[in-house]
């Protein structure tokens, strides 16, 4: 592959890193309020970083163009979000701080993250609260009215604020309601069931989009004077994830295919709490939130013959006594427990597996144990009662209903799909994909290379580094939105202040409508025997293969091999019914997939050049005698990111380095 000699500049504005974002935000160009009237912003995406960026750009007075692929803004995947969201409040006065808040982030992000944009993140966490509180939505309160805390994984203070199971819902009908409040007013335009598939540039800058109409496949030309990308994130590249069957990459890769990087796309977040794959006719996974890890304890049988028992049927969870199961996380992490990092948990779940303890009939699957915390909670409702030696019955019908009010609707929802009461059995769980770290390169400003495209939240890579922290997502998106992107932009829109609507006639709109016709054209030309959801399913199975939460350089080198010749066969073989010009979902799902297959080769090429392990990018050739990771910091401290040419071509890498000036590198560790 060809290596660029130019190193990207990320723009952080200089001074001391606590004071970096108050004064850069003090002292950025604005736009003039009678300016905002006259200039054109368009936000693709309504997830919590695309509606509240479109709430707030409205609010200021821009001309917003909002676009979902979806029926309605609520059904955008922010709202499948259940454990909670991060700020530095030290609610709980348990010693937690911005500062610790940034460190827990870059930390839990092996160290592959920029300083200055996990500050900042860390910093406007607590504005969020006071936002989403004034919003009206219903976060957990104490007994005595005040917000309640809960944990997450690798953190040892409570920070997570939450809606029992649901916070991403309550959070996003919260922003929802500004973005309706701005539809009104008619400062925001909102296009529903329209799909971003072609950037416009003009100039050199992002000046528009072309959307296909879903409903009668219109494709439809879009001008302003920037773009906002916050279309989420690409684990639908593995086929089987926690993601909605709708998520997609497509509007990232058009902006990559006009010239963005794609920045660290081998970063990807396996979950370690997801029901596990029960068969080939699956089409995704469901997660169990990270916060059943404050009162789950994690555990396998101690005796394969144990769990080859209860793989077959013949034994069950409550036939293993306590002295022969492996609480492999409190074992091998004591300081952290259950509560180490996704990436840390979901690799010691795999180890446990391959060892021969998993509990179900793929052997991929773990334990998930809320009994003690159930006679925990019922002691100490008894003691609150004043029942004086209660009987153990009673202990546990006590605790079983303190456990439904903190994670009721997750039980409810687990045994409706596997059949089984988690009150009375252990849950069972295994890794999946969940979230992707990597994502469109974006500087300070969150504007990537291309002069007037932005992107933010899930589909930027800026933030997690090699491993996000749970309830950090809400966290960036609302940030991004809220309180960083509003400011920023105006550092790009304030030279565009005397730049006329753009016209979309223009032969810049023109060209890029012909490009997306030229692209559906040649889906319908190929008239193969395919279809695109079996081209989906292979791929997902080469990536999970070879650049899951394992990977080596023999096996992706054979993954890249593989992709490309699935990509040709693609091209040869498929199958795509109906016609270009009206409502058709086989239309959509293969302009998807051919952008996956594009980016499932950009992934693989990202985790071969990356000669170490960090976070969620485990190779298995470089890992500690203990199994792991083992991080290069002389030669990976560096932001990797890609410019694709074209399927025919070797991507170009672009490198960012990393400067880490108030935080020590050094090997995490959760023991």
């Amino acid at each position: 592959m060809h290596m660029d000699n130019l190193n990207l500049n990320g723009n952080v504005p200089s001074g001391d890193l606590a004071d970096k974002w108050t004064t850069y935000r003090s002292t950025l160009p604005l736009v003039a309020p009678n300016n905002k009237l006259k200039i054109e912003i368009i936000v693709v995406g309504t997830g919590l970083a695309g509606a509240s960026a479109a709430a707030t750009l409205g609010e200021l007075g821009y001309l917003v163009k909002c676009y979902t692929f979806h029926d309605s803004p609520r059904r955008a995947h922010s709202i499948a979000a259940q454990g909670g969201i991060n700020a530095a409040k030290n609610y709980r006065n348990d010693g937690d701080s911005v500062f610790r808040l940034f460190y827990d982030t870059i930390k839990g992000g092996d160290y592959r993250s920029r300083e200055a944009n996990v500050y900042r993140l860390a910093e406007v966490s607590t504005s969020i609260i006071d936002q989403a509180v004034a919003q009206g939505v219903p976060f957990a309160r104490e007994y005595g009215g005040l917000l309640d805390n809960r944990s997450f994984g690798g953190v040892q203070v409570s920070r997570t604020f939450y809606a029992r199971g649901q916070t991403g819902q309550q959070l996003l009908l919260g922003a929802y309601q500004s973005l309706s409040r701005q539809i009104a007013l008619g400062n925001v335009k909102m296009f529903t069931r329209h799909e971003m598939i072609e950037l416009v540039l003009k100039d050199g800058k992002a000046r528009g989009i072309i959307a296909r109409n879903l409903l009668t496949g219109e494709l439809e030309k879009h001008g302003a004077h920037a773009v906002v990308l916050a279309t989420g994130g690409y684990g639908n590249v593995f086929y089987l994830s926690t993601n909605a069957m709708n998520c997609n990459v497509t509007a990232a890769m058009r902006a990559v295919a006009k010239g963005a990087f794609m920045a660290n796309p081998c970063f990807t977040q396996i979950h370690p709490t997801c029901i596990p794959q029960m068969g080939e006719y699956q089409s995704k996974l469901t997660l169990m939130s990270e916060s059943l890890r404050n009162d789950g304890r994690v555990w396998v049988p101690a005796k394969k013959e144990d769990a080859k028992a209860i793989r077959d049927g013949v034994k069950t969870a409550l036939d293993i006594p306590e002295a022969d199961r492996d609480y492999f996380l409190e074992r091998r992490y004591p300081a952290f427990g259950n509560l180490v990092p996704r990436d840390v948990a979901s690799r010691a779940a795999k180890t446990a597996c391959d060892e021969g303890n998993g509990i179900v009939p793929t052997g991929l699957g773990v334990f998930l144990d809320f009994s003690a915390a159930i006679e925990r909670y019922g002691k100490s409702k008894a003691n609150i009662l004043g029942l004086s030696n209660p009987a153990h019955a009673k202990v546990i019908e006590l605790g079983e209903k303190v456990i439904e009010e903190k994670y009721g609707n997750l039980f409810e929802m687990y045994e409706k799909i596997s059949g089984e009461n988690p009150y009375k059995f252990p849950m069972k769980i295994y890794p999946a994909v969940h979230y992707t770290m990597g994502g469109l390169w974006v500087d300070y400003n969150l504007m990537t290379n291309v002069p007037g495209l932005f992107s933010i939240g899930e589909s930027n890579f800026s933030d997690h580094g090699a491993n996000r922290l749970g309830a950090s997502a809400l966290m960036q998106g609302l940030a991004d939105g809220y309180f960083v992107l509003p400011y920023t932009i105006g550092t790009f829109l304030s030279e565009d202040i005397s730049t006329p609507k753009l016209d979309v006639h223009a032969p810049e709109f023109t060209a890029a409508a012909d490009l997306a016709k030229q692209r559906i054209d040649k889906l319908f030309a190929i008239k193969g025997k395919q279809s695109a959801e079996s081209f989906h399913r292979r791929l997902g199975k080469i990536i999970w293969e070879y650049c899951g939460m394992s990977r080596t350089a023999e096996g992706l080198t054979s993954a890249r091999q593989q992709v490309r010749a699935l990509r040709d066969e693609f091209y040869a073989d498929l199958y795509l019914p109906g016609v270009a010009n009206d409502l058709n979902p086989e239309l959509e799902k293969a302009l998807r997939v051919a952008d996956f297959i594009d980016l499932g080769e950009i992934m693989v090429v990202d985790a071969l050049d990356r000669n170490e392990s960090c976070g969620g990018h485990f190779r298995e050739e470089y890992q500690t005698p203990d199994g792991e990771a083992l991080r290069r910091d002389d030669e990976y401290a560096y932001v990797s990111a890609w410019e694709f040419k074209g399927a025919d071509q070797d991507p170009i890498l672009h490198k960012e380095m990393l400067h880490f000036d108030n935080v020590e590198l050094k090997t995490r560790s959760y023991k």
